[in-house]
């Protein structure tokens, strides 16, 4: 071997040690807030915040996760919606509940990620290549009940396959979502007869929201065909792994992977709406890493659209 090419192997080993020490030790829990304005309540109707939280992958001893979650109800938020993958460690409510305890009387919406359903496992990282959407063999049941009791006590309503309203500084808000995509829990067809007997039952909204998890095609086409004005979904970490100036390598499911993350427009080609896809605030105990994909949380204010 040449002295050159092992200078070069050198150097490459060590950004890739430098690179494992910064997205492990450092990136990982540099938690950032992202904004962004969505265009979509009536005229001359007033902002409606919402805080989106996502994939918090909690476990109990993620102290300063919890904590920064925790600071964020001085934001102030109109609504929060939380799109799953609470869960990192069969005893992470501890933390969720340390981290969620100031938001209790806010309103919120939420729908389970297959993290709330099972505990996480080793995984070989080149599976997220291909299909990854069965249930793993042998899975560590979760305390879904648990968790679920948790938010119903904070005021939050479900929409796993289920549709509701919320009244918001005058304006009639509709939410419907469905379960983990995933993990193809998805129920449209339930989520339709819970949305027709919302919508049967009063006024017509003045902004229609869905809510998933996992952001597949499949769903997303459903919520636009449905008239959702808006739709937040998780569950792809950003790619979790990023090479910058190219971005995520994975998204976990069929999004197109320039809309792994943050704000964009998803057009099913007969209609049309905004889409904001969370990169999550946490990772999974066996793949405790981020590489140019800070984990986060979204604070979104809802304008008028003209």
């Amino acid at each position: 071997m040449s002295s050159a090419l092992r200078r070069t192997l050198g150097a490459v080993a060590a950004a890739g040690a430098a690179a494992t020490v910064w997205g492990t030790l450092i990136e990982r829990t540099a938690f950032t807030l992202r904004t962004a304005t969505v265009p979509i309540l009536p005229a001359g109707a007033e902002p409606i915040t919402v805080l989106h939280l996502s994939d918090l992958h909690m476990a109990p001893w993620q102290r300063r996760k919890q904590k920064w979650v925790s600071d964020l109800v001085a934001l102030q938020p109109d609504l929060i919606v939380d799109t799953g993958d609470n869960l990192g460690h069969a005893e992470g409510l501890l933390g969720i509940r340390a981290a969620f305890a100031g938001f209790e009387g806010i309103p919120g919406v939420y729908v389970w990620g297959s993290n709330d359903y099972f505990g996480p496992q080793a995984k070989n990282p080149l599976r997220y290549f291909g299909d990854v959407s069965q249930t793993p063999a042998n899975p560590q049941l979760l305390d879904l009940d648990a968790l679920e009791g948790a938010f119903t006590g904070l005021g939050w309503q479900s929409l796993n396959n289920r549709a509701t309203t919320l009244q918001i500084k005058g304006l009639t808000l509709e939410l419907f979502g469905v379960d983990d995509p995933h993990r193809r829990f998805d129920r449209i067809d339930e989520m339709d007869a819970s949305l027709d007997g919302v919508r049967s039952a009063g006024p017509a909204a003045d902004v229609s929201i869905g809510v998933a998890h996992a952001p597949y095609r499949r769903v997303l086409d459903g919520f636009a065909a449905r008239g959702a004005d808006a739709i937040l979904a998780g569950h792809t970490h950003g790619g979790q792994v990023c090479v910058p100036g190219y971005g995520a390598l994975v998204t976990n499911c069929d999004i197109p992977r320039e809309q792994v993350k943050g704000l964009s427009i998803w057009d099913d080609g007969s209609s049309s709406s905004w889409l904001n896809v969370s990169a999550g605030l946490g990772t999974s105990i066996y793949a405790p890493i981020r590489f140019a994909c800070r984990p986060e949380a979204s604070f979104l204010t809802l304008i008028p659209s003209s």
